[in-house]
């Protein structure tokens, strides 16, 4: 490749937790360590953002009002660290130096989230996992994605899921389902389709950063999107 690309990639929690739909499967993290560290090898630059719902979700924890909004997102903050420090030592055992960074400071596991120490993070090739999404309640790790995304200049975002992209309708109960492969912004807003939360799409939109959706479990796939093979995934823009 002519220039030097600096990515985000956005994982789901579940998507750790495999078949087991709670925890961390460790053939998945090998699996990812070992796609992560095809794009280091080719000169590119990647942070990470994981959400945390193998572990919990804060709206989820919320839901009967036993407790609040606030504390359930705080502890579904916990569980995206606890993924990050999972995925750290899955990728620092296949050879890459890794960083994690939480925007709640935690010291003894992690450094704080400094905006300009991750960028320089990325310039020495090191992986950056941010944690603790955005350090505040009510906002997703889509919007934390979104948001490091652009404080660390990348050139695009992946949702990497267990599916190849985005559909009108729900393809697994609607048969008539029709694969979008590019979309626009406000389409990706849309309830029947809704590519990440409205916050995270609009921010992404205001400062016209692409997303691509792709299915994670598709080997090479994420080195063949950002070598500009678009063939298999959907791309909002």
């Amino acid at each position: 490749m002519s220039e030097k690309k600096r990515i985000l990639i956005k994982f789901s929690g579940e998507a750790l937790a495999g078949n087991n739909g709670f925890g961390i499967e460790n053939s998945i993290l090998k699996y990812i360590a070992s796609e992560i560290k095809k794009l280091i090898l080719s000169d590119i630059e990647v942070g990470i953002v994981i959400g945390g719902g193998n572990i919990i979700r804060g709206v989820s924890a919320a839901r009967d009002g036993l407790i609040k909004r606030t504390s359930g997102d705080h502890m579904g903050m916990l569980a995206t660290v606890i993924n990050a420090i999972a995925m750290q030592e899955a990728l620092e055992s296949s050879g890459l130096e890794v960083r994690v960074q939480s925007a709640i400071q935690m010291e003894a596991f992690c450094e704080t989230y400094i905006m300009r120490r991750a960028q320089r993070h990325l310039d020495k090739g090191r992986v950056v996992i941010f944690a603790a999404g955005t350090g505040n309640p009510y906002f997703t790790t889509d919007t934390t994605a979104i948001l490091r995304a652009l404080e660390t200049q990348s050139d695009m975002v992946i949702k990497a899921t267990k599916v190849n992209g985005v559909y009108d309708k729900d393809p697994h109960k609607f048969e008539d389902a029709r694969f979008l492969d590019t979309l626009s912004y406000e389409d990706a807003m849309k309830d029947e389709i809704k590519v990440m939360d409205n916050t995270a799409i609009a921010l992404a939109r205001d400062n016209s950063l692409p997303i691509v959706v792709c299915n994670m479990f598709e080997e090479d796939n994420l080195l063949k999107i950002i070598k500009g093979d678009y063939s298999n995934c959907s791309v909002v823009k």
